[in-house]
């Protein structure tokens, strides 16, 4: 394999101006000042940068923060790589990883592209995958595991969209008693609440789209790994030769977005706890997942290798697709839209948007009923969403009593939650 060319790990050039912020290097190429500087360059053997799909300056700043910030507390040093997308970097990571003959285990639910690119685009190529319901492990992941070939185990926790959780040790120890490596899409919980790499993660992906941008105005993806010789040798090919690379001025808009992932993950975390609460209490509600609940299957999971329950929230209506049209079209707080992670509050319904295009058995398999909503808190005030969310609920039950009253169980406080805990650091 061709040796890549040197990119420096801070993604610094000189800068002779001594800009406070990384610039936006909006450059396609870079000059030599010389045929033997460019030579040196392409052989790796110098510092610099050839060609923006290959590398740029900016982009490395912002691909050297995530990989800091993953890395933060698990004695790894992990390196980054940034795509143009979320997928981008799903795919990069996931063909880095196998070659025709290869199994792959897929722990359901995943990302609906992810659950695509592993069912429907990999077997073309000669890559089978399996699937395992998080209802289904422990055992279900290893007897899975211990199929021939098995060189990767994707998971996603917490998982889009029913808020599943999956034993981030476990799976690390059955992906290395196997020999096969093991990737966790960390978008959902960032590196904030939650460090894959300190449980065994081979890579973490996220779509930077979400929590690390946190404002809705870029589209991208990264992956991170401790394992450097794969970063810089097929994880790198597949970058270069996909296409799917991070342009300059993203970059520059997610070093920004991501200065206050911190203040906005804890915020917007902790009004999602007191939301699932109220949710939990209403009448039109039929269950409700969010990690922090001490009833919820997930909970004692999450306590161990999250630092906080995160937020994001899925619910059931009572009445199905239509009760669930009429809470959508009742909300004025709240945004009808996909996507996650950003300062507004993001709430869809994934049966007829993002997983739409699964099968009836897929989406009933991954627990995507017809009522579920998912929920993505935002900075709004916590008062404002509670209204509008459990004002929306009676107009959807109700369709006739107008703005009514929210409805509780008999008893409720209008302000208790006593299904919430403090995770343990």
């Amino acid at each position: 394999m061709a040796k890549r060319p040197y990119v420096p790990a801070d993604g610094l050039l000189p800068d002779p101006y001594g800009s406070h912020e990384m610039p936006i290097y909006q450059t396609s190429t870079f000059t030599f000042d010389s045929a033997a500087e460019a030579a040196a360059r392409f052989a790796g053997d110098a510092t610099g940068y050839v060609y923006s799909r290959i590398g740029n300056p900016t982009v490395a700043r912002w691909e050297a923060k995530v990989a800091a910030l993953e890395s933060e507390g698990t004695r790894k040093e992990a390196v980054a790589l940034a795509f143009g997308s979320g997928m981008g970097a799903v795919t990069a990571a996931a063909l880095a990883c196998v070659e025709a003959g290869d199994h792959v285990v897929a722990v359901r639910p995943l990302y609906g592209g992810t659950t695509e690119l592993l069912l429907e685009v990999l077997p073309r190529f000669g890559v089978t995958a399996t699937q395992v319901c998080v209802a289904d492990l422990p055992k279900g992941l290893e007897a899975a595991a211990r199929k021939p070939r098995t060189r990767l185990i994707v998971v996603e926790t917490p998982a889009n969209p029913t808020l599943d959780i999956v034993d981030l040790a476990h799976a690390g120890s059955v992906a290395r008693a196997v020999g096969a490596r093991l990737m966790v899409d960390n978008t959902f919980a960032t590196p904030v609440l939650q460090k894959p790499l300190g449980f065994g993660a081979d890579l973490v992906v996220h779509s930077s789209t979400k929590y690390l941008g946190g404002h809705g105005t870029v589209v991208g993806g990264v992956v991170v790994s401790a394992d450097r010789e794969l970063v810089a040798g097929r994880l790198s090919q597949m970058k270069k030769v996909l296409g799917s690379v991070q342009s300059p001025f993203d970059a520059f808009l997610l070093l920004q977005g991501v200065k206050t992932l911190r203040l906005r993950v804890e915020r917007e975390s902790h009004t999602a706890r007191r939301l699932a609460g109220e949710l939990a209490q209403h009448k039109a509600v039929e269950w409700v997942r969010y990690p922090g609940l001490v009833d919820d299957p997930g909970h004692e999971i999450a306590s161990r290798q999250m630092l906080g329950f995160g937020a994001m929230i899925a619910f059931g209506i009572r009445g199905g697709v239509e009760a669930g049209r009429r809470f959508l079209d009742a909300l004025t707080v709240c945004k009808r839209a996909v996507s996650l992670g950003c300062t507004d509050t993001l709430i869809e319904h994934p049966a007829s948007m993002t997983h739409a295009h699964l099968p009836a058995e897929e989406l009933a398999a991954a627990g995507i009923t017809d009522g579920l909503i998912r929920i993505s808190v935002g900075l709004e005030s916590p008062e404002d969403l509670e209204r509008d969310l459990l004002g929306a609920l009676d107009r959807a039950s109700h369709p006739r009593r107008g703005s009514a009253a929210p409805s509780r169980s008999p008893g409720a406080g209008s302000r208790r939650a006593p299904t919430l805990r403090t995770p343990r650091s």
